[in-house]
């Protein structure tokens, strides 16, 4: 698949793009990068012109201080450069979908549906703590430290034992972000609290959760469901914090009706 190089907010966000129709933003999480969609990508470009970004100081993209608002904002220039319409759909994962939270909360005239799969608008003590921990570990002893913390949030103990590889693809992973970029997201999912901002969205948006998600548990999800006005959930069983790259056809069959409604396929 040929994934043509961009860059957007002045050449501080790096991105790749693939496919035609109409436009579809794909947001990764922390502890994944955009290669975590690879799996649903063929399906995603016969039907959109998707464009995936790479968060800040992920794969060449300018870091941020800590605050889930300035990534927001960063996501928000993406769009006039980009030649994104007002109907793009926008699909973010972990922390991504935070980011695409407070995308919607300041600017949210200006994209269209909005898929949140495993994403928290703020996290309870013990969710801020292990991210604490990972900005600690990294500060310290660098990005390779946090590759089994990494691994097991990002899957379940049943698809490890089933793939004991996904340890090295993570800290493989890991070793492509700056390490002030990771510390700064850290510090972001730490300090974020969106929830009681919740019912002010008006995107339609879909809620995907994995049943097993350990860094994101389904709780959390369906509250992001419960709180946004008219906005659907969907669980996905035996599944973790990655749906996309660990249950793809399950994913796409999870958001199909949502994202190709008025759309070709």
């Amino acid at each position: 698949m040929n994934l043509a190089p961009l860059t957007f907010a002045d050449g501080s966000l790096t991105a790749v793009q693939a496919g035609s129709g109409p436009d579809l933003l794909i947001v990764h999480s922390l502890l994944a990068d955009r290669t975590a969609f690879g799996p649903v990508l063929p399906w995603l470009t016969r039907r959109f012109r998707v464009t995936l970004v790479n968060l800040p100081g992920f794969h060449g993209s300018a870091c941020l201080p800590p605050g889930i608002e300035g990534y927001g904002e960063r996501l928000a220039g993406v769009f006039a450069p980009g030649g994104l319409s007002r109907e793009t759909t926008i699909i973010g994962n972990g922390f991504g979908g935070t980011a695409c939270l407070a995308l919607a909360l300041a600017h949210g005239e200006k994209f269209g549906k909005m898929v949140l799969s495993d994403v928290a608008a703020g996290f309870p003590p013990e969710g801020r703590k292990a991210f604490e921990i990972m900005a600690g570990k990294v500060e310290a002893e660098g990005l390779g430290s946090v590759a089994e913390i990494s691994a097991n949030r990002v899957f379940h103990p049943a698809y490890l034992a089933a793939h004991p590889e996904a340890l090295e693809q993570r800290r493989q992973v890991l070793l492509g972000i700056a390490p002030q970029g990771f510390i700064a997201a850290c510090r972001s999912l730490m300090a974020a609290d969106l929830t009681p901002r919740l019912p002010e969205i008006r995107n339609p948006t879909r809620v995907v959760c994995g049943e097993l998600d350990a860094a994101t548990p389904p709780a959390l999800c369906r509250l992001l469901a419960e709180r946004i006005p008219g906005a659907s959930y969907v669980e996905l069983p035996g599944c973790g914090h990655c749906p996309p790259l660990e249950q793809p056809e399950a994913f796409i069959k999870a958001i199909e009706d949502f994202v190709t409604d008025g759309s070709a396929g």
